[in-house]
This record gives C-alpha cells, sequence and structure tokens, in this order.
C-alpha cells in the first residue's frame, strides 16, 4: 500500500496538481482494491463510488456539504434521481453491511428465512453479547450462558452458515465494540439492529441503529429507506483535560437536546477541539447519541482515527482514507439546521440522572441537588465498562485511579465491576496489568458482554423496591433497567468519576475539590486521572471467537424445533381488508414516558426475544395507566374486569376485538428492539396512537403492518378515553401528506372527531396494504 500511495504521488506531480484524484485513481484501480475487513478479503472499499456520487449531489444542490451529507448522499442508490430535502423527503440508501447482536438478529433471521431468499446480498456478521448475564465473575457467567442458551447460538451459528453472516461466538465482545475494532471506518455505511450502532461514528463513520425488518431489506438487497436527516452540527472548541473525559461532551449535549431533541437528526462533530478527543472517546460520544434521539452521530477524519486504523491492524484503510480525506470531512461553508458550540477548555465533569439520561448534573453539584431532592447518597454499587466506555484508554484511566487509592491503603467503598468491551481489550488490560489493579482495588472483572448495562444482571444486594443509588459508565439509566428494580437509582457518568464515587461511596464526592482519608487518617485528593490511548504494544487479540461463514451454504439446514419455548418460526401477519378500521377498543392509555424497555422489557425477558408468541406476554408491562396510575393493570372492556396488558389484549384477539394504544411524548425512545411492534401487532393491535414517536419505533411499527400515528392537537390526547371506542376513517384514500382521522365514541353516547397526522411515504402505505414490510417483500418476488 505505501507503493501505490508513492506512485500516486509521483503521478500526480508528473501530470500536474489539477489532474483530479478521480483519475488518478482509476489509472491504478487494480493497486487500490482495499478489503472492508481482514475477514471479507473479496469485499473492497469503494471510495471512488462515494466520490462519484457527492460530486452528483453537490452540483445537483448547488452548495457545500457536510460529512453526514457526503457520506449518507454517496450510498443513494440514485444520486441523480432521488428527490433531496433535509427533515421532509425519504432516501433510498444502499448500505454497505449489516451487523446484528444476538438477542435481535433472533428476530432478523427468522425474517430473512422467512423471505425465501438464499444469501445474504452485503457483509453481514451477527455478535453474541446480550444474553450473558452477569453473576459470579467473566469465566463462570460466560460458560453459564453457553449452557443455558445453546439452543439460541446454535440457531444463530446454523443460520449464519448458511446464509452467509459471519458469527462472533459469546465471549468475543460487544457488537459496538467488535464493529469499532474490525469493520467501521471512514465513510462506510452501516446499519445495525441496536439503538447504539452510532458508536461507530468514531470512526468516520454513518452507522445507524435499525429494526430487524429494516436489516433484512439490506441483506436482501433493497434499497433501505431513511428519512433525509437534518443535520445538527456540534462546534468543539478548546481541550479536555484533567478530570474531564469524551463522555462529559454528550453529558452535556444530552442536557441541552433532551431525550427527544436529536430526533430525526444526524449530529455532527466538528472544530478545533475534536483532535483532542481520541478516537474511542469519539466513539463514545456517538454511541450515546441515541439517547437524545439523533439517527446517528459523525466524527471527520482526523490522525486520532488513522493511528487507532493502523493500532488495529488496518493501516491499509488509513493510507487508503488519507488519500480520499476530501470527502470524508464537511466542506467549507456546510450549513447546519443547528449549532451548540462547546468549549471543551470550560467543560466540566458530568453525571446525568435518574431514571433519564438527559437530567445533567455537574459532579461538584450532583451531591447537593441529591439531598434536596430525597436521592439516595450512598453509592451501592458503581459499574465501568459496556458498549460506551469500555476502551482501553477508558481502562487505564479509571486504573490510575484505583491504584492512587491501593497506594494510600483504600479500596472502593462501594461494590465494583469491570465490563470489558470485547476479548481483545479484556487480554490486553490483562496483559498491561489494569485488570489486576481494578481488581485489587475490589472490582469484579464480568464477561466481554453488555451485561448490567441491559438488565443482565443477576444483582442480590438490594431486595425489589429497596431505594438505593448506582453510578455507571454506561448510556441508559431508565426505571429498572439495569436490575429490574424501579427504586434503583441510576446514574451516568464517565468510568473515571464512577471510579472516584466507587472509592468515596457517596454521591457527595466531588474528586476535583475534595479529600479522601487513608486508613492511617492522613487526606489526600485524587490526582486527575491519567492513561494511554492505545497500548504501546500492540493490541491482544486474545481468543479467537470468530466464524467464517462457509463459501456456500445452500445445503445447511437450520432447524427450529416446533416445541420450544425460545424460538419461533414466523407466520405472516393478515392483510389490510380494504376498509377504515372500526370500533377499535383501548388497550391502555400510557401517561408520561413509555420507552421501548417499557413496552418490550429486557432482563429476564432477552431469553424469549426468537419466540414471538412467548416474548408478547411482556407487552407493555412497564407503561403506566393513566386510568389508576398502575403497571400491567388494566380494565378489559369486555368483562369489567382487570388485568395484565398481555393477558387483556389475548382476550381481545381471542374474541376478534382489534385494539389501539394511546401514548405521550417521544413514544418508544431507547432501544431499537423491533419486539416493540411486533408484539402489538402479534396480539391484535392495529394502531399505536401518541403525540410524538422516537424515530426507530415508529420505523419497527410501520415495517409490521401497524399504524403509528401522531395526533394533529397534542391536546386531543385528553380527549379519549380508557373505555372509548375508536374508528379510524380515510384509509380507502391513504396517502402520503394526507392526514386520517379518528371518531372517538364515548360511554356515554358522545362523539368527537380528531385528525392524526402520519409520516408515511407510498412505500410504507404498500407495507400497511400487504400486512408488513415481509410480506410486501414476497409479493414483489412473485
Amino acid at each position: 500500500m505505501a507503493t501505490y500511495c508513492l506512485t500516486v504521488t509521483r503521478l500526480q506531480h508528473a501530470l500536474g496538481q489539477g489532474v483530479r484524484r478521480l483519475h488518478v485513481s482509476a489509472a491504478l484501480s487494480a493497486k487500490a482494491k482495499v478489503a472492508m475487513s481482514r475477514f471479507e478479503p473479496s469485499s473492497h472499499i469503494n471510495y471512488e463510488k462515494l466520490h462519484s456520487n457527492i460530486n452528483i449531489v453537490r452540483k445537483r444542490l448547488n452548495r457545500p456539504l457536510t460529512l453526514s451529507e457526503k457520506i449518507v448522499y454517496g450510498h443513494l442508490d440514485d444520486p441523480e434521481g432521488q428527490e433531496i430535502a433535509r427533515g421532509r423527503t425519504y432516501l433510498r440508501l444502499r448500505p454497505d453491511r449489516v451487523a446484528m447482536q444476538d438477542a435481535t438478529a433472533q428476530m432478523a433471521m427468522l425474517q430473512f428465512i422467512s423471505s425465501g431468499l438464499p444469501r445474504v446480498a452485503v457483509p453481514s456478521t451477527i455478535h453474541c453479547d446480550h444474553l450473558i448475564e452477569a453473576q459470579i465473575g467473566g469465566a463462570q457467567d460466560l460458560q453459564r450462558a453457553k449452557e443455558v442458551n445453546q439452543e439460541v447460538y446454535n440457531f444463530l451459528s446454523s443460520a449464519g452458515a448458511k446464509y452467509g453472516v459471519g458469527f462472533w461466538k459469546p465471549g468475543s465482545g460487544i457488537i459496538h465494540q467488535i464493529i469499532l475494532e474490525n469493520y467501521a471506518y471512514p465513510g462506510v455505511m452501516l446499519i445495525g439492529t441496536d439503538s447504539h450502532t452510532p458508536n461507530g461514528g468514531g470512526l468516520g463513520s454513518i452507522c445507524i441503529g435499525v429494526g430487524g425488518a429494516d436489516a433484512v431489506d439490506v441483506m436482501a438487497g433493497i434499497p433501505w429507506e431513511l428519512k433525509c436527516p437534518n443535520v445538527i452540527g456540534v462546534k468543539l472548541t478548546g481541550t479536555l483535560s484533567g478530570w474531564t473525559s469524551p463522555k462529559d461532551v454528550i453529558l452535556k449535549v444530552a442536557g441541552i437536546l433532551t431525550v427527544k431533541g436529536g430526533t430525526g437528526a444526524i449530529v455532527e462533530y466538528h472544530g478545533p477541539g475534536v483532535d483532542s478527543i481520541s478516537c474511542t472517546g469519539m466513539a463514545t460520544i456517538c454511541n450515546m447519541g441515541a439517547e437524545i434521539g439523533a439517527t446517528t452521530s459523525v466524527f471527520p477524519y482526523n490522525h486520532r482515527m488513522r493511528t487507532y486504523l493502523h493500532k488495529t491492524g488496518r493501516g491499509d484503510i488509513a493510507d487508503l482514507a488519507d488519500e480520499y480525506k476530501d470527502i470524508l470531512v464537511p466542506d467549507p461553508g456546510c450549513e447546519y439546521d443547528q449549532v451548540i458550540e462547546i468549549n471543551l477548555s470550560e467543560l466540566k465533569p458530568h453525571i446525568n440522572g435518574p431514571f433519564t439520561p438527559d437530567l445533567a448534573h455537574p459532579v461538584s453539584d450532583v451531591g447537593k441537588v441529591a439531598e434536596q431532592s430525597g436521592w439516595p447518597l450512598e453509592v451501592k454499587v458503581g459499574l465501568i465498562g459496556s458498549c460506551t466506555n469500555s476502551s482501553y484508554e477508558d481502562m487505564g484511566r479509571a486504573a490510575s485511579l484505583a491504584k492512587q487509592a491501593l497506594d494510600r491503603g483504600l479500596k472502593c467503598k462501594a461494590q465494583f465491576t469491570v465490563t470489558p468491551g470485547s476479548e481483545q481489550i479484556r487480554a490486553t488490560i490483562e496483559r498491561d496489568g489494569y485488570a489486576k489493579v481494578l481488581r485489587e482495588v475490589g472490582g469484579v472483572v464480568l464477561a466481554n458482554a453488555c451485561g448490567p448495562c441491559i438488565g443482565q444482571w443477576d444483582r442480590r444486594d438490594v431486595k425489589k423496591g429497596e431505594k438505593n443509588t448506582i453510578v455507571t459508565s454506561f448510556n441508559r439509566n431508565f426505571t429498572a433497567r439495569n436490575d429490574a428494580n424501579p427504586a434503583t437509582h441510576a446514574f451516568v457518568t464517565s468510568p473515571e468519576i464512577v471510579t472516584a464515587l466507587a472509592i468515596a461511596g457517596t454521591l457527595n464526592f466531588n474528586p476535583e475539590t475534595d479529600y479522601l482519608t487513608a486508613p492511617n487518617g492522613e487526606k489526600f485528593k485524587l490526582e486527575p486521572p491519567t492513561g494511554d490511548e492505545l497500548p504501546a504494544r500492540d493490541f491482544d487479540p486474545g481468543q479467537d471467537t470468530y466464524q467464517h461463514p462457509p463459501p456456500e451454504g445452500g445445503t445447511l439446514r437450520v432447524d427450529v424445533n416446533p416445541q420450544s419455548n425460545r424460538l419461533q418460526l414466523l407466520e405472516p401477519f393478515d392483510k389490510w381488508n380494504g376498509k377504515d378500521l372500526e370500533n377499535l377498543h383501548v388497550l391502555i392509555k400510557v401517561k408520561g414516558k413509555c420507552t421501548t424497555d417499557h413496552i418490550s422489557a429486557a432482563g429476564p425477558w432477552l431469553k424469549f426475544r426468537g419466540h414471538l408468541d412467548n416474548i408478547s406476554n411482556n407487552l407493555l408491562i412497564g407503561a403506566v395507566n393513566i386510568e389508576n396510575d398502575a403497571v400491567n393493570k388494566v380494565c378489559n372492556q369486555l368483562t369489567g374486569e382487570y388485568g395484565g396488558v398481555p393477558d387483556v389484549a389475548r382476550h381481545y384477539k381471542k374474541h376478534g376485538v382489534q385494539w389501539v394504544v394511546v401514548g405521550d411524548e417521544n413514544y418508544g425512545e431507547g432501544s431499537s428492539r423491533e419486539h416493540a411492534a411486533l408484539e402489538p401487532r402479534h396480539l391484535g393491535g392495529r394502531a399505536i396512537i401518541v403525540k410524538s414517536f422516537a424515530r426507530i419505533h415508529e420505523t419497527n411499527l410501520k415495517k409490521q403492518g401497524l399504524l403509528p400515528l401522531t395526533f394533529n392537537d397534542p391536546n386531543d390526547y385528553d380527549k379519549i378515553r380508557p373505555n372509548d371506542k375508536i374508528t379510524i376513517l380515510g384509509l380507502d384514500s391513504f396517502a402520503p401528506g394526507k392526514p386520517l382521522h379518528a371518531m372517538i365514541k364515548h360511554s356515554d353516547g358522545s362523539q368527537d372527531t380528531i385528525q392524526l397526522n402520519h409520516t408515511f411515504n407510498e412505500t410504507q402505505i404498500e407495507w400497511f396494504q400487504a400486512g408488513s414490510a415481509l410480506n410486501r417483500m414476497k409479493e414483489l418476488q412473485h
């Protein structure tokens, strides 16, 4: 590759600097082929096509482009004919690859099997990270997971082999760290069946979280639809130093934009402050962008990314990216829809929570706020790691604080857990001594998996309902998310602050100003954390945990036992009957925040992610019923009795009664899990009517043949009563941009008619009419 780059330089000199790079690249195309990853040597990076598409679109729009526009528009299926209007039109895109974690891959692969297609059309991978429960420690927990989940792992492994999908075995690490280490690169477009897929933006990639049905489209070779994103610019100035970390950037941004402020937008970081952040630090910032509802987040290509590519064995990609750098950074003079400016030199350490990731506090203030709010000050558990903060740098900075405490004879007052992001990180921090220090200060090193971050935590130090505080370096802290205890006050912050608070044992501790007391009575302050961005030696890869798919899988079998309670083949949903939806019962009118965790809980329910009927028993069990302020307690309008939400839904379905859910703002925020859309469809739901939706959930509902509708007047939410019957009018002339109406019949005989808006385009209306996107795909095959 070095020879190629030298040859390019000589040719440019000989031919003149005015010669376009495209001509030089075309002349040397045979030498320019660089594999997308070491696992797919025959799939190559095509910067030439990206460059060409960008030039077509730039000429059409006649304006400078942001980086996110370059990468997104560079992947258009039809760059010459595609209508492009930020926030309005739907783009038809050709992503480069697909990644799936094991909890969502089950349903994605079941849907792909139902499609009847023989093999995936783009490079795709499955990552086993969600089904490993944290109990004792890494090795024991991993072995137990392999035994408990053997049926699911065998299904994913065999399905991957048959359909050409790479399989990362349990113990490999968290999907987003594996992607960063192996598959992300500047300019790639990747979709992943996990909401924190944007992690790859730290390496200059456009990585977008989607539901499984979207992944099936891309794996089937069908153009993927995305509403043309707005672009929010975050200009970074100054330099990170001391206790302030990359995590504090996104904690600050979350406080500014809130959990829905990024909806429909890509967040693009730029400015001179970018260069003070490591590549993995940029990934941290992009990862947690999911918590503001952003489509994704991205950083421009720079020397920090180049260094990371070299350290992870991808120097040839770095060299190629250097040649095409002008398409991997924003154009001068490009315009953003909104601009936020953050001076990193003035940014203070932050901690967000409890119960929502946008409740931002400077660490210096949180103790006082906690006292005033009645939040428990004692920190019961500190947890570092997760897909957001489990890099070598993160672990090194946490270990530097642990070492200071140990040198003074102190250990953590709180329980302390450490989750490495990948097998490569685990092996390297073991080799370099970080893991030893973290254990000595009181830490338990867990498996290379999601673990407590997604509720896979067999927590036993507090009883359910007992009020307590935990601090984590995770990304999400919704009620009961981490440990299924609704009384747990979870705060998210950087690994450094988690470590400091775990040592101190209290929220009321500011490591920048406060002192600790050593066993000998000496008072001391922790010095600001330090840690190498990357290991001085190469990474230790650890165990080989990757399974290549065979060249041909047509003769292989993928069996699903009809008696299994973990896996279930899918049956097609019913087609629309051509009529308005009449007299729909209100299953539940949801009060306040309703995330995908409320709609389809994780934790112990993860084991049913491949069995639609069984997992449907968790439908909306966490949502608050406005009628009685209770969870999982709704009135069955056929019997007059109260029961669990899924039980009432099943009763309605059995008796041929279709239903709707009524909800509040940002309905479906959080995870990408499409089960939150599959379950209501499976149990007889037809429409979800709310004030506003989170992006991924709205798309997932459309994919499964449901109607996601929003009140034209948010105050109309108050007009619907739990015992109403609702008729959706106007479906015979259902069209893009044309509102529908609902006739609300009240039990006292009175009626209201309200306007309902939607964002369906023509293709999505065809999904509804066919019963689902998968049904429509099958129709088009015949």
